[in-house]
């Protein structure tokens, strides 16, 4: 596990250490309900842990450990330095109004070296304008307050300087949906795509637009984006209206495939951004 990581993204500290004790576990064959029992919480509690939305503090891991048998000792000392680095906090977590789920995701993005965003309807987070990042959160189903609506998009805007800084590869494919949907009204729109272009210039942004003419295509239901974690496992996201959900292991290549597939049928960076022009120009005019 490398420092610089940790400091840059304690969430995914959390998110790679509870992996750890999953997998520690499993390997054990020891039960949720027996590992939870021996550090007096409930079952859930340790699911939280195991999903990195918690961390642990150092008796407690101990603790899982000689449950777990775990004798080594470099590696209970890596597992308790992860458990103190994982206490951090990342620069979001500021923002009080974010969704517990949402600030784990932006902590987990944060240390990805690339994302490869696949979008059926909406222009991918890291690509939105303000004003398009604005309309967006305001007409969510959780009907945020107007206070909430704006450390949403100064949340979004701040998680930009990852591409616009370059530490950041990212891989976009969308559906032609996603550029003829008004979002925020035609002047709202052009302004986005107009973004689109630019961003497109940059040496780590790669877009790529799926045209209708391509029909029916695997994935066509579902967003997701598969992050690329410098020390592991990649994880795919999954962004739906009753929870977020994070995979990993089979379900990652599962979805790598998906994705290649999904850039095959898309049209290349250059005739993407041809149509993004296009379309800018005709369905858009203010």
């Amino acid at each position: 596990m490398g420092q610089n990581v940790a400091v840059d993204s304690p969430t995914f500290v959390r998110f790679q250490l509870g992996g750890q004790l999953r997998r520690l576990r499993e390997t054990a064959k020891i039960s949720t309900e027996r590992a939870a029992e021996a550090i007096e919480v409930t079952a859930s509690t340790l699911r939280r842990i195991e999903s990195g939305k918690v961390g642990i503090k150092g008796p407690s891991l101990n603790a899982l450990l000689n449950e777990y048998g775990v004798e080594n000792a470099e590696l209970r000392e890596t597992l308790l330095t992860m458990a103190r680095e994982g206490k951090q906090r990342g620069w979001w977590a500021k923002y009080s109004d974010l969704p517990q789920v949402y600030r784990q995701y932006i902590g987990l993005e944060s240390a990805a070296e690339e994302i490869q965003d696949f979008q059926t309807i909406v222009v991918p987070g890291l690509l939105q304008t303000e004003a398009y990042a604005r309309a967006m959160i305001s007409s969510g189903a959780r009907r945020p307050t107007p206070e909430a609506v704006e450390q949403h998009v100064t949340a979004r805007m701040e998680r930009q300087k990852l591409i616009t800084d370059g530490r950041l590869r990212l891989v976009a494919v969308m559906d032609e949906a996603v550029l003829h949907r008004q979002i925020g009204g035609a002047t709202v729109m052009r302004e986005q795509l107009t973004a689109l272009l630019e961003l497109a210039k940059l040496h780590n942004v790669s877009i790529q637009v799926i045209p209708f003419r391509e029909g029916a295509y695997a994935s066509m239901l579902s967003s997701f984006a598969i992050l690329n974690l410098p020390a592991g496992p990649n994880v795919v996201y999954t962004e739906g209206l009753t929870g977020d959900l994070y995979a990993e292991g089979d379900e990652v290549q599962r979805c790598m495939t998906v994705l290649n597939e999904l850039r095959a049928s898309a049209l290349s960076p250059t005739a993407s951004l041809e149509m993004i022009k296009q379309i800018r120009e005709t369905d858009h005019q203010q």
